[in-house]
């Protein structure tokens, strides 16, 4: 499926400190919240090893608010509406404190139930520690949203074909890898594509330290109110 031309915003890295204050008044949780829930604008928690974030950080968004059962099953009930531009990105994030270079694996396996409609991508997002680079794997994505930069064409790691973008958002450069075909569930093999990057591209030292791996749902519209679900999640490193 061919990108669509609605451009990725910059993100901010963590909860900004602005006037905004520290919450917003949104919908109750669903009812599956077994373990925690939040309708917070910055809500966030960390279990079992992961690090929730209800992250609504786009003007103009509306209600949303992140259950969980752990840090590996959780999901998002959303209400924005379809003004454009980004609204959300609720993510599950492991940290990894390796650099590209002295790690030997990075691998997650995923599993999400994700809306027909509505415009959003279900995607890793990944930094080093320093936030200077942004790699973003796209593995499904529906309605008008579109990556960031200008296309570098396509790129096949391991059965798996990407179309690949480079851009820069005024903050940190922005490496997308969008999925050829959409899934709802698979194992992506992270590290080749840390290593394409760096070491056969030339855009980022592997001397840098990769730190979260998050993956989650940048939404942009879900107009009514839509349910985004990881059945499970797994991010391992050595």
């Amino acid at each position: 499926m061919a990108p669509r031309t609605t451009l990725r915003l910059a993100r901010a890295v963590v909860a900004p400190a602005l006037a905004l204050g520290a919450t917003i008044a949104l919908a109750s949780a669903p009812a599956q919240a077994a373990v925690w829930s939040s309708c917070d604008q910055w809500g966030s928690t960390t279990l079992n090893g992961y690090t929730l974030y209800n992250d609504i950080w786009g003007s103009g968004a509306g209600s949303q608010c992140i259950w969980a059962n752990s840090g590996t099953n959780w999901g998002v009930w959303a209400n924005h509406p379809g003004t454009g531009g980004i609204k959300s990105y609720p993510n599950s994030k492991k940290y990894v404190g390796r650099t590209i270079a002295g790690l030997s694996s990075l691998t997650s396996t995923y599993n999400v139930t994700v809306p027909s409609s509505g415009a959003y991508n279900t995607s890793y997002d990944i930094w080093d520690t320093g936030y200077a680079y942004e790699t973003m794997l796209w593995v499904n994505y529906n309605g008008a949203v579109g990556a960031l930069g200008t296309s570098q064409g396509s790129l096949t790691l391991n059965g798996t074909t990407w179309t690949v973008y480079k851009g820069n958002n005024g903050a940190n450069d922005v490496f997308s890898f969008l999925r050829s075909s959409d899934s709802t569930s698979g194992t992506v093999d992270i590290l080749p594509i840390l290593r394409w990057i760096a070491n056969t591209k030339g855009w980022m030292p592997n001397t840098k330290t990769i730190g979260d791996v998050q993956f989650g749902f940048e939404i942009t519209s879900s107009s009514g109110g839509l349910d985004f679900v990881t059945n499970n999640l797994t991010v391992n490193s050595s």
